[in-house]
């Protein structure tokens, strides 16, 4: 069974988010960028499947430019067999990706695809089920445990009221979330291996693909920063600033 996981180039979880003088965007200069958290959850468990014997080959796949290949060679580092990147420095939004990822599991025919619910950049949470519908897969989203066997996938998926089991008939889609495992660290060994294993590069002509923007960004701007808190003397104090000044009562 062959497993494709893609993966994305973001600001890197520690670093506190500037946006850019004039609103049109975040500051990426001299910023440190890594693989999106939720990826590396989703090739963890790509990797486990294959370690378990379930799946024969990982793939992992990214869209976007040649800075992209650092995070496919993580990929390739935490333990994926080969990489493919879709090259292209056009502006990708959900559909576009999903789009690009649709033309390479035509061409591969991979039996499941396990990404990243969504991306700690933009937080659109739109791949995995835009991808879903394309392809006429089933999905399961949020994924919190993942059983693959005879030919289907069993997904644990979180809901506001607690957990909800589906069962799948694989291909799939399947989305993951924090809790389905905890990435291993990439070793200095296969970080050297990893510089060996194939990338292949492909433009989205080659795929047939517009990735064109449908969505134009109209301003970036900070959250509102929040105002101190006081100190009230007693309850009734309190209840009169949340009736009269807060207006929340």
């Amino acid at each position: 069974m062959k497993v494709f996981v893609p993966v994305k180039r973001v600001v890197d979880y520690n670093v506190k988010v500037r946006v850019k003088s004039d609103g049109t965007g975040v500051d990426l200069a001299n910023v440190k960028m890594s693989m999106n958290p939720f990826d590396e959850i989703a090739i963890e468990e790509a990797v486990r499947l294959k370690e378990a014997g379930v799946a024969t080959e990982v793939v992992a796949i990214s869209c976007g430019t040649t800075a992209s290949q650092e995070t496919l060679r993580t990929a390739l580092a935490i333990g994926a067999d080969r990489a493919v990147l879709a090259e292209t420095d056009v502006e990708l939004q959900p559909l576009a990706v999903a789009k690009l990822i649709k033309a390479l599991v035509d061409k591969e025919g991979p039996q499941l695809v396990i990404l990243g619910k969504q991306a700690i950049d933009d937080d659109a949470n739109q791949t995995g089920q835009m991808l879903a519908a394309l392809l006429g897969w089933p999905q399961a989203t949020f994924a919190s445990k993942v059983v693959v066997a005879n030919g289907k996938a069993t997904v644990t998926r979180e809901v506001d009221g607690g957990l909800e089991t589906l069962e799948l008939t694989l291909p799939a889609v399947v989305t993951t979330d924090l809790r389905l495992n905890e990435p291993r660290y990439a070793t200095l060994p296969n970080i050297m291996k990893a510089k060996k294993k194939p990338l292949d590069i492909v433009k989205p002509a080659d795929l047939g693909v517009d990735v064109a923007p449908r969505l134009t960004t109209l301003k970036v701007a900070e959250p509102a920063k929040r105002q101190a808190g006081i100190k009230v003397a007693d309850v009734a104090q309190l209840l009169d600033k949340l009736k009269n000044e807060a207006k929340v009562i």
